[in-house]
């Protein structure tokens, strides 16, 4: 998929007004999504990506993750999409998922198993059994 294409796919998601919105609000959602992951992973996700966003996911190079839930990423995507907090989740749900179509199956559900509680949702993914 081409960077264009994903933004389009992100647009439609999210219903945004153009690819400025759509890209903004990508840009915010793997920003965050960068902290959130391990190094590795965020390299691994990056390969997967177009040119253009796969460096959104390791900004800060080889760096540990985060450890924040999901109410702090959430919150984290609203601080950097600006006067839209309440918007967050859907905002990280329309890029997310559309990042979830290009990662190979066995790569997201160990990305996303390795998350807390409520972000496999982000990813289109139904929660897993306790």
């Amino acid at each position: 998929m081409r960077y264009d294409e994903f933004l389009t796919r992100v647009r439609e998601r999210g219903e945004y007004y153009d690819q400025e919105e759509a890209a903004h609000i990508t840009r915010a959602v793997l920003g965050v999504l960068g902290h959130r992951v391990a190094p590795g992973e965020a390299a691994d996700l990056a390969r997967l990506l177009p040119s253009g966003l796969g460096e959104l996911l390791a900004p800060d190079g080889d760096r540990p993750a985060e450890g924040f839930g999901i109410e702090e990423f959430q919150r984290r995507v609203g601080m950097r999409t600006g006067p839209r907090p309440r918007t967050a989740e859907w905002d990280a749900t329309a890029v997310l998922t559309t990042l979830a179509e290009m990662v190979p199956g066995e790569e997201l559900d160990r990305i996303v198993g390795r998350l807390p509680d409520g972000y496999a949702a982000l990813f289109g993914m139904a929660a897993s059994p306790d």
